[in-house]
Protein backbone atom coordinates (compact mmCIF):
# COMPACT_ATOMS: atom_id res chain seq x y z
CA UNK A 1 0.00 0.00 0.00
CA UNK A 2 1.09 3.60 -0.64
CA UNK A 3 3.04 5.21 2.18
CA UNK A 4 0.50 7.53 3.86
CA UNK A 5 3.12 10.22 4.24
CA UNK A 6 3.14 10.65 0.49
CA UNK A 7 -0.36 12.08 0.69
CA UNK A 8 0.69 15.14 2.68
CA UNK A 9 2.66 18.28 1.98
CA UNK A 10 5.79 19.05 3.98
CA UNK A 11 5.23 21.53 6.77
CA UNK A 12 6.88 24.37 4.88
CA UNK A 13 4.30 24.05 2.12
CA UNK A 14 1.47 24.69 4.54
CA UNK A 15 1.94 28.40 4.06
CA UNK A 16 0.84 28.13 0.45
CA UNK A 17 -1.74 25.37 0.72
CA UNK A 18 -5.31 26.53 0.39
CA UNK A 19 -7.55 23.46 0.28
CA UNK A 20 -11.16 24.29 1.02
CA UNK A 21 -14.26 22.37 2.09
CA UNK A 22 -17.92 22.97 2.83
CA UNK A 23 -18.96 26.49 3.76
CA UNK A 24 -20.22 27.71 7.10
CA UNK A 25 -21.18 31.21 6.01
CA UNK A 26 -19.49 34.60 6.30
CA UNK A 27 -20.56 38.23 6.24
CA UNK A 28 -19.34 41.75 6.77
CA UNK A 29 -20.02 43.36 10.11
CA UNK A 30 -22.74 45.65 8.76
CA UNK A 31 -24.55 42.82 7.01
CA UNK A 32 -24.32 40.62 10.09
CA UNK A 33 -25.94 43.33 12.21
CA UNK A 34 -28.79 43.63 9.72
CA UNK A 35 -29.33 39.98 8.87
CA UNK A 36 -27.66 37.85 11.53
CA UNK A 37 -25.08 35.25 10.61
CA UNK A 38 -25.57 34.13 7.04
CA UNK A 39 -23.80 33.75 3.73
CA UNK A 40 -21.28 36.32 2.56
CA UNK A 41 -22.95 39.52 1.40
CA UNK A 42 -21.81 43.03 0.61
CA UNK A 43 -18.74 44.02 -1.34
CA UNK A 44 -15.16 43.48 -0.24
CA UNK A 45 -12.64 46.33 -0.45
CA UNK A 46 -9.29 44.55 -0.91
CA UNK A 47 -7.29 47.78 -0.50
CA UNK A 48 -8.97 48.79 2.75
CA UNK A 49 -6.55 49.61 5.58
CA UNK A 50 -6.64 47.47 8.70
CA UNK A 51 -7.09 49.97 11.54
CA UNK A 52 -4.60 49.96 14.36
CA UNK A 53 -5.78 49.19 17.85
CA UNK A 54 -8.15 46.34 17.00
CA UNK A 55 -9.27 44.44 20.10
CA UNK A 56 -9.10 40.74 19.25
CA UNK A 57 -10.30 38.13 21.74
CA UNK A 58 -9.18 34.50 21.49
CA UNK A 59 -11.48 31.93 23.10
CA UNK A 60 -10.02 28.40 23.01
CA UNK A 61 -12.00 25.36 24.05
CA UNK A 62 -10.15 25.52 27.34
CA UNK A 63 -7.16 27.22 28.93
CA UNK A 64 -3.99 25.36 29.89
CA UNK A 65 -4.38 23.08 26.87
CA UNK A 66 -0.98 22.87 25.10
CA UNK A 67 -2.50 22.88 21.63
CA UNK A 68 -4.58 25.99 22.24
CA UNK A 69 -1.68 27.70 23.99
CA UNK A 70 0.24 27.44 20.72
CA UNK A 71 -2.74 28.59 18.65
CA UNK A 72 -3.25 31.63 20.85
CA UNK A 73 0.46 32.47 20.67
CA UNK A 74 0.25 32.50 16.88
CA UNK A 75 -2.88 34.63 16.96
CA UNK A 76 -1.30 37.08 19.36
CA UNK A 77 1.71 37.42 17.07
CA UNK A 78 -0.54 38.28 14.14
CA UNK A 79 -2.54 40.84 16.11
CA UNK A 80 0.59 42.53 17.43
CA UNK A 81 2.01 42.75 13.89
CA UNK A 82 -1.16 44.64 12.95
CA UNK A 83 -0.89 47.03 15.88
CA UNK A 84 -3.83 45.53 17.74
CA UNK A 85 -4.37 44.11 21.21
CA UNK A 86 -4.96 40.40 21.77
CA UNK A 87 -6.75 38.99 24.82
CA UNK A 88 -7.10 35.33 25.74
CA UNK A 89 -10.31 34.42 27.56
CA UNK A 90 -11.63 31.10 28.77
CA UNK A 91 -12.03 28.50 31.49
CA UNK A 92 -10.06 25.38 32.30
CA UNK A 93 -12.99 23.10 31.48
CA UNK A 94 -14.08 22.50 27.88
CA UNK A 95 -17.80 23.29 28.13
CA UNK A 96 -20.18 25.50 26.17
CA UNK A 97 -21.52 27.09 29.36
CA UNK A 98 -18.08 28.28 30.37
CA UNK A 99 -17.45 29.72 26.91
CA UNK A 100 -20.69 31.70 26.95
CA UNK A 101 -19.52 33.58 30.03
CA UNK A 102 -16.31 34.65 28.30
CA UNK A 103 -17.99 35.49 25.01
CA UNK A 104 -20.21 37.85 26.97
CA UNK A 105 -17.13 39.33 28.62
CA UNK A 106 -15.52 39.92 25.23
CA UNK A 107 -18.64 41.61 23.94
CA UNK A 108 -18.94 43.81 27.00
CA UNK A 109 -15.28 44.81 26.61
CA UNK A 110 -16.01 46.04 23.07
CA UNK A 111 -14.19 43.33 21.15
CA UNK A 112 -13.68 44.00 17.44
CA UNK A 113 -12.92 40.36 16.62
CA UNK A 114 -13.86 37.20 18.50
CA UNK A 115 -11.82 34.14 17.48
CA UNK A 116 -13.32 30.97 18.94
CA UNK A 117 -12.90 27.19 18.98
CA UNK A 118 -16.46 26.26 19.88
CA UNK A 119 -17.29 23.58 22.45
CA UNK A 120 -20.79 23.27 20.97
CA UNK A 121 -21.96 24.36 17.50
CA UNK A 122 -25.24 25.87 18.71
CA UNK A 123 -25.09 26.65 22.43
CA UNK A 124 -22.54 29.44 22.00
CA UNK A 125 -24.44 31.18 19.20
CA UNK A 126 -26.78 33.47 21.20
CA UNK A 127 -23.77 34.99 22.95
CA UNK A 128 -21.76 35.22 19.71
CA UNK A 129 -24.68 36.88 17.91
CA UNK A 130 -24.92 39.40 20.73
CA UNK A 131 -21.21 40.15 20.41
CA UNK A 132 -21.74 40.65 16.67
CA UNK A 133 -24.57 43.09 17.35
CA UNK A 134 -22.08 45.02 19.45
CA UNK A 135 -19.72 45.38 16.50
CA UNK A 136 -17.55 42.26 16.57
CA UNK A 137 -16.87 39.91 13.69
CA UNK A 138 -16.77 36.21 14.58
CA UNK A 139 -14.02 33.88 13.33
CA UNK A 140 -14.18 30.17 14.13
CA UNK A 141 -11.18 27.87 14.18
CA UNK A 142 -10.50 24.23 15.10
CA UNK A 143 -14.18 23.50 15.91
CA UNK A 144 -16.80 25.68 14.25
CA UNK A 145 -20.08 27.08 15.51
CA UNK A 146 -23.15 27.50 13.32
CA UNK A 147 -23.01 31.30 13.55
CA UNK A 148 -19.46 32.34 12.67
CA UNK A 149 -18.74 34.80 9.89
CA UNK A 150 -15.70 32.85 8.68
CA UNK A 151 -14.23 29.52 9.71
CA UNK A 152 -10.45 28.96 9.55
CA UNK A 153 -10.03 25.22 9.31
CA UNK A 154 -6.72 23.57 10.13
CA UNK A 155 -7.24 21.09 7.30
CA UNK A 156 -10.10 19.63 5.31
CA UNK A 157 -12.21 16.98 7.02
CA UNK A 158 -11.51 14.63 4.12
CA UNK A 159 -7.74 14.96 4.41
CA UNK A 160 -7.75 14.47 8.17
CA UNK A 161 -10.07 11.47 8.02
CA UNK A 162 -7.93 9.90 5.31
CA UNK A 163 -4.73 10.52 7.26
CA UNK A 164 -6.11 8.84 10.38
CA UNK A 165 -7.38 5.80 8.48
CA UNK A 166 -4.14 5.47 6.51
CA UNK A 167 -2.02 5.52 9.64
CA UNK A 168 -4.08 2.73 11.22
CA UNK A 169 -4.27 0.75 8.01
CA UNK A 170 -0.54 0.98 7.38
CA UNK A 171 0.46 -0.05 10.90
CA UNK A 172 -2.00 -2.96 11.01
CA UNK A 173 -1.12 -4.15 7.51
CA UNK A 174 -4.72 -3.65 6.48
CA UNK A 175 -6.38 -5.90 9.04
CA UNK A 176 -7.46 -5.46 12.66
CA UNK A 177 -9.88 -4.02 15.20
CA UNK A 178 -9.49 -0.43 16.40
CA UNK A 179 -11.27 2.13 18.56
CA UNK A 180 -11.45 5.92 18.62
CA UNK A 181 -10.71 8.03 21.72
CA UNK A 182 -12.21 11.42 20.90
CA UNK A 183 -12.58 14.74 22.73
CA UNK A 184 -16.11 15.94 23.59
CA UNK A 185 -19.27 14.34 22.15
CA UNK A 186 -20.41 17.67 20.66
CA UNK A 187 -17.09 18.86 19.20
CA UNK A 188 -17.89 19.63 15.57
CA UNK A 189 -14.39 18.97 14.28
CA UNK A 190 -13.95 15.64 16.05
CA UNK A 191 -17.34 14.42 14.88
CA UNK A 192 -16.69 15.51 11.30
CA UNK A 193 -13.35 13.67 11.22
CA UNK A 194 -14.89 10.52 12.70
CA UNK A 195 -17.69 10.67 10.13
CA UNK A 196 -15.10 10.93 7.36
CA UNK A 197 -13.25 7.93 8.80
CA UNK A 198 -16.47 5.90 8.85
CA UNK A 199 -17.20 6.80 5.24
CA UNK A 200 -13.66 5.88 4.18
CA UNK A 201 -13.94 2.55 6.01
CA UNK A 202 -16.99 1.72 3.90
CA UNK A 203 -14.67 1.67 0.90
CA UNK A 204 -13.68 -1.84 -0.06
CA UNK A 205 -10.02 -0.89 0.16
CA UNK A 206 -10.26 -0.98 3.97
CA UNK A 207 -12.48 -4.04 4.42
CA UNK A 208 -9.96 -5.59 6.82
CA UNK A 209 -10.37 -2.81 9.39
CA UNK A 210 -13.14 -2.86 11.99
CA UNK A 211 -14.12 0.13 14.12
CA UNK A 212 -15.12 -1.43 17.45
CA UNK A 213 -15.96 1.59 19.60
CA UNK A 214 -15.81 5.37 20.01
CA UNK A 215 -15.36 6.90 23.46
CA UNK A 216 -14.87 10.44 24.77
CA UNK A 217 -12.27 11.77 27.20
CA UNK A 218 -13.63 15.36 27.10
CA UNK A 219 -10.15 16.67 26.32
CA UNK A 220 -9.23 16.01 29.92
CA UNK A 221 -6.00 14.14 30.61
CA UNK A 222 -7.32 11.99 33.47
CA UNK A 223 -10.64 11.19 31.78
CA UNK A 224 -8.85 10.29 28.56
CA UNK A 225 -6.43 8.05 30.44
CA UNK A 226 -9.36 6.28 32.13
CA UNK A 227 -11.24 5.88 28.85
CA UNK A 228 -8.13 4.33 27.31
CA UNK A 229 -7.94 1.88 30.19
CA UNK A 230 -11.62 1.07 29.71
CA UNK A 231 -11.15 0.42 26.00
CA UNK A 232 -8.50 -2.26 26.43
CA UNK A 233 -10.54 -3.91 29.18
CA UNK A 234 -13.77 -3.87 27.14
CA UNK A 235 -12.18 -5.01 23.88
CA UNK A 236 -9.62 -7.76 24.51
CA UNK A 237 -8.99 -8.17 20.77
CA UNK A 238 -8.25 -4.49 20.20
CA UNK A 239 -5.32 -3.88 17.86
CA UNK A 240 -5.18 -0.07 17.70
CA UNK A 241 -6.52 3.15 19.17
CA UNK A 242 -6.86 6.39 17.21
CA UNK A 243 -7.18 9.65 19.13
CA UNK A 244 -7.90 12.72 16.95
CA UNK A 245 -7.17 15.08 19.84
CA UNK A 246 -3.81 16.10 21.29
CA UNK A 247 -4.86 15.58 24.92
CA UNK A 248 -6.35 12.16 24.20
CA UNK A 249 -3.39 10.95 22.16
CA UNK A 250 -0.89 11.89 24.87
CA UNK A 251 -3.01 10.25 27.59
CA UNK A 252 -3.51 7.07 25.55
CA UNK A 253 0.20 6.89 24.80
CA UNK A 254 1.11 7.33 28.45
CA UNK A 255 -1.21 4.50 29.44
CA UNK A 256 0.18 2.11 26.83
CA UNK A 257 3.81 3.03 27.48
CA UNK A 258 3.53 1.80 31.09
CA UNK A 259 1.49 -1.30 30.33
CA UNK A 260 1.78 -4.78 28.90
CA UNK A 261 0.32 -3.44 25.65
CA UNK A 262 3.41 -1.47 24.62
CA UNK A 263 4.64 -2.81 21.32
CA UNK A 264 1.42 -4.79 20.87
CA UNK A 265 -1.25 -2.08 20.63
CA UNK A 266 -0.95 0.60 17.94
CA UNK A 267 -1.57 4.14 19.17
CA UNK A 268 -1.90 6.98 16.67
CA UNK A 269 -3.88 10.15 15.99
CA UNK A 270 -3.33 13.88 16.13
CA UNK A 271 -0.71 15.26 18.52
CA UNK A 272 2.04 17.79 19.05
CA UNK A 273 5.66 16.69 18.49
CA UNK A 274 6.72 18.15 21.84
CA UNK A 275 4.16 16.02 23.69
CA UNK A 276 4.70 12.88 21.66
CA UNK A 277 8.48 12.72 21.32
CA UNK A 278 9.05 10.53 24.39
CA UNK A 279 6.45 8.03 23.17
CA UNK A 280 8.03 7.87 19.72
CA UNK A 281 11.45 7.38 21.26
CA UNK A 282 10.31 4.57 23.59
CA UNK A 283 8.50 2.73 20.77
CA UNK A 284 4.95 3.29 21.99
CA UNK A 285 3.99 5.36 18.91
CA UNK A 286 5.31 4.83 15.39
CA UNK A 287 3.62 7.77 13.73
CA UNK A 288 1.00 10.48 14.27
CA UNK A 289 -0.07 13.65 12.48
CA UNK A 290 -0.87 17.33 13.03
CA UNK A 291 -0.75 20.77 11.47
CA UNK A 292 1.18 23.72 12.85
CA UNK A 293 -1.07 25.21 15.60
CA UNK A 294 0.94 28.44 15.69
CA UNK A 295 0.20 28.99 12.00
CA UNK A 296 -3.49 28.19 12.59
CA UNK A 297 -3.78 30.96 15.19
CA UNK A 298 -1.75 33.34 13.05
CA UNK A 299 -4.05 32.81 10.07
CA UNK A 300 -7.16 33.21 12.24
CA UNK A 301 -5.84 36.49 13.63
CA UNK A 302 -5.16 37.94 10.18
CA UNK A 303 -8.49 36.67 8.87
CA UNK A 304 -10.40 38.42 11.66
CA UNK A 305 -8.57 41.69 11.07
CA UNK A 306 -9.16 41.54 7.30
CA UNK A 307 -12.83 40.77 7.87
CA UNK A 308 -13.30 43.65 10.32
CA UNK A 309 -11.52 46.03 7.95
CA UNK A 310 -13.73 45.00 5.02
CA UNK A 311 -10.88 43.60 2.92
CA UNK A 312 -12.88 40.37 2.72
CA UNK A 313 -16.45 39.24 3.34
CA UNK A 314 -15.65 35.53 3.14
CA UNK A 315 -17.11 35.09 -0.33
CA UNK A 316 -15.73 32.57 -2.80
CA UNK A 317 -12.92 34.02 -4.89
CA UNK A 318 -11.81 36.68 -2.43
CA UNK A 319 -8.08 36.91 -1.76
CA UNK A 320 -6.10 38.52 1.04
CA UNK A 321 -2.60 38.40 2.46
CA UNK A 322 -2.08 36.80 5.88
CA UNK A 323 1.26 38.27 6.89
CA UNK A 324 4.17 35.86 6.65
CA UNK A 325 1.88 33.03 5.51
CA UNK A 326 1.27 34.79 2.23
CA UNK A 327 -1.84 34.91 0.08
CA UNK A 328 -5.02 32.95 0.74
CA UNK A 329 -8.09 32.61 -1.44
CA UNK A 330 -11.64 31.67 -0.47
CA UNK A 331 -12.35 28.85 -2.90
CA UNK A 332 -15.60 28.16 -1.02
CA UNK A 333 -17.87 30.62 0.75
CA UNK A 334 -16.93 31.29 4.33
CA UNK A 335 -14.06 28.86 4.90
CA UNK A 336 -10.28 28.88 4.70
CA UNK A 337 -8.11 25.82 5.22
CA UNK A 338 -4.56 26.14 6.49
CA UNK A 339 -3.41 22.99 4.68
CA UNK A 340 -3.04 19.21 4.92
CA UNK A 341 -1.64 17.52 8.03
CA UNK A 342 1.93 16.34 8.32
CA UNK A 343 2.82 12.84 9.51
CA UNK A 344 5.51 12.69 12.21
CA UNK A 345 7.71 9.70 13.01
CA UNK A 346 11.17 8.98 14.40
CA UNK A 347 12.74 10.31 11.22
CA UNK A 348 11.38 13.86 11.41
CA UNK A 349 10.05 14.56 14.91
CA UNK A 350 13.31 16.21 15.99
CA UNK A 351 12.86 18.80 13.25
CA UNK A 352 9.76 20.33 14.87
CA UNK A 353 9.61 22.06 18.23
CA UNK A 354 5.92 22.85 18.73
Amino acid sequence: MTDPRARFLPLGALTAAVLLTAACGGTTIEDAQDEGAGGPTGTAEPDAEIPEGLAVDFLPKQLNNPFFDLVNAGGTEAVEELGGEATERGATEATADSQVEYINAAGQAGSDVVVIAANDPDAVCPALNEAREGGAVIVGYDSDANCTDVFVNQSSNELIGQALVDMVDGQLDGEGEFAILSATPNATNQNAWIEEMEQILDDGEYSGLELADTVYGNDDDLESFQEMQGLVQSHPDLDAVVSPTTVGLAAASRYVSDSEYQGELVVTGLGEPSQMQEFVEDGTVDEFALWDPHQLGYLAGYTGAALQAGQITGAEGETFTAGDLGEYTFETDGELVLGPPLVFDAGNIDDHDF
